[in-house]
């Protein structure tokens, strides 16, 4: 039995839920939970946006008979209110022993100043809902320009102060690992070459998601 989610809102003006809330003009959520009858495995969360979801099967597949890998990628940012209802909402289906988290790819709207003042909300309510877990930090992956892998969009600069901002609050937190996407893909242009800056190519995903699968691999061995 699975559970599959997608969303798709337009935005028509600033939300209500609060006055400094920005968004997108299209959002979205996809949650896709595989073994939901089963409990024999490590139940593991990816949380995250289109990066996350790209490199997801791979993960999965190459977890396979160690633990039930489920994603819950949304557009919506850290400073957005509705991030923390959906990890409510999604967090409050199951029990999961691992979660693997990363959000800073959009938001754009949100200054750094604010992105620092909701990060910590943002772990917070991923500890609340999933007390025991092992938990893991994605840091942010790079954006380049679409004519030319090899050359950074300018909001790789603001990504750079968004990863500081991240592992200077989690420096705080001793029980939370980092998987380090930014410096694995840093000098990496070809994982992007071809493609449309922000997302990886096929080949950038594959090198993600083993990274990914062999970071969440070290937890799992952890909880056994």
């Amino acid at each position: 039995m699975s559970l599959a989610l997608l969303f798709t809102m337009p935005l028509l003006g600033h939300s209500q839920e609060s006055k400094k809330t920005i968004r997108e003009n299209i959002e979205w959520l996809d949650v896709y939970m595989p073994n939901t009858n089963d409990s024999t495995l490590p139940r593991i969360l990816l949380i995250g946006n289109s990066i996350t979801r790209g490199y997801y099967p791979e993960v999965a597949q190459m977890l396979a008979g160690k633990g039930y890998v489920a994603r819950l990628t949304t557009s919506k940012s850290v400073g957005d209110p509705a991030l923390l209802k959906e990890i409510e909402l999604i967090m409050g289906y199951y029990k999961f022993d691992i979660v693997h988290f990363n959000n800073g790819l959009h938001g754009f709207g949100y200054t750094e100043e604010d992105y620092k003042k909701a990060f910590p909300g943002f772990v917070q309510t991923i500890r609340k809902n999933a007390p025991g877990a092992k938990l893991m930090w994605a840091t942010i992956t790079p954006m380049r320009t679409k004519e030319d892998a090899k050359v950074f969009s300018p909001l790789t600069e603001r990504i750079k102060v968004r990863n500081k901002i991240a592992l200077d609050y989690l420096a705080t937190q001793k029980d939370i690992s980092i998987d380090s996407l930014w410096e694995f893909s840093i000098d990496h242009p070809e994982f992007w070459q071809g493609g449309d800056g922000t997302h990886p190519v096929a080949s950038g995903f594959h090198a993600i998601a083993e990274k990914v699968a062999a970071a969440l691999s070290t937890l799992i061995n952890d909880k056994k």
